[in-house]
């Protein structure tokens, strides 16, 4: 059985290491888990006045391509020690209308990134907060906290060290893990 995953990239760079990392991870992901972007780039700013019977096309496509997923696979960096305004902005246009959730009950998984050495720590839980209101089970362990991760990748955005790319190969194979015993 085939898992659709969503893929939810917090940085909106060209060259984002969030991304790279991202990427990386679905080439990673063991057979019968589909790890797939979806894009945050172009959603307008959450504004309950633009919930009308036909609200922004960016909205609806946005809902509609996580909705068919069963899980949530966030890479993020870290702006200010906490999220970027999209992932929050994605967070908050998922939410609604109220009552329709695309969040409701799908397992998630955080992995923080960054060119510094703190591994985007604050950006990792503050994350947390919202998907407990959005009842997402996030998955506890392996915790994912990129470090000097321009150092781990290569002009192209792959991975150059063997290590980073085991871990990274052992957290997916635990968020599958995951999936299957939370899943609904």
């Amino acid at each position: 059985m085939t898992v659709r995953v969503a893929l939810i990239v917090g940085s909106l760079r060209k060259g984002s290491y969030s991304r790279s990392i991202g990427m990386e991870m679905k080439a990673l992901a063991e057979p019968g888990v589909e790890i797939e972007p979806v894009e945050i780039g172009d959603l307008p700013l959450y504004d309950p006045d633009l919930e009308t019977d036909s609200p922004p096309p960016a909205w609806e496509r946005f809902r509609e391509e996580v909705a068919t997923t069963e899980a949530v696979l966030f890479v993020t960096p870290e702006y200010n020690r906490s999220i970027p305004g999209a992932l929050k902005n994605a967070l908050d246009v998922g939410s609604r209308p109220y009552g329709h959730s695309i969040w409701q009950g799908k397992p998630a998984a955080i992995v923080s990134v960054s060119p510094g050495a703190v591994a985007a720590f604050g950006a990792n839980h503050h994350l947390r907060q919202p998907l407990v209101f959005l009842n997402m089970p996030t998955m506890q362990q392996p915790e994912a906290y990129i470090g000097n991760v321009a150092d781990l990748l290569d002009q192209n955005g792959k991975l150059k060290k063997d290590d980073t790319k085991a871990f990274l190969k052992s957290f997916t194979d635990a968020f599958a893990a995951w999936i299957d015993k939370t899943k609904a």
